[in-house]
């Protein structure tokens, strides 16, 4: 296991809501920097392992969804969820600017604005889950209810297992 960076955004605000979370360091490979890479880096299953996608909404606007390492997002059925016509994963030069955050470090807590965070649903079936921490190397592991309240995320079937 890899030193831990000093605290993030992201875990900051778990401090301030009392929520209990480990920090879980990793090496990164610039080359590679899949979240099911991630998984096998901090011996996690990629079922636990959530990747945050910034995407944006016909109406909604910058939207977020957190999906399992193992996954493949579904636009159409984010688009349904979050009630817009379409969804379109955000360009990767935009998402520094719009959330604060480089792309393998990307968390759901601690973006520059609160945008809604949609999770793909088998989050309700999983203890814990692991999101990033908000730098590349690091992983949050929380309570999968105290990360759904603390985003304000809303669930649903927005993603299928890769093949």
């Amino acid at each position: 296991m890899k030193k831990l960076p000093p605290k993030t955004n992201a875990a900051r605000i778990l401090d301030q809501a009392g929520i209990k979370y480990e920090l879980m360091a990793y090496d990164v490979d610039e080359s590679d920097l899949s979240a099911t890479t991630v998984a096998q880096k901090v011996g996690m299953s990629p079922e636990l392992i959530y990747k945050t996608l910034v995407t944006r909404g016909d109406k909604t606007g910058v939207l977020v969804a957190c999906i399992p390492a193992h996954h493949e997002l579904n636009l159409k059925a984010l688009a349904k969820v979050s009630s817009n016509k379409k969804v379109e994963v955000v360009p990767l030069k935009e998402v520094q600017p719009l959330t604060g955050y480089i792309r393998g470090g990307v968390s759901p807590l601690g973006m520059k604005k609160k945008y809604p965070v949609y999770f793909q649903e088998d989050i309700l079936k999983e203890e814990k889950i692991a999101i990033s921490a908000g730098v590349r190397g690091t992983q949050i592991v929380a309570s999968s209810q105290d990360i759904l309240e603390i985003t304000q995320g809303k669930t649903g079937p927005i993603s299928s297992v890769h093949n």
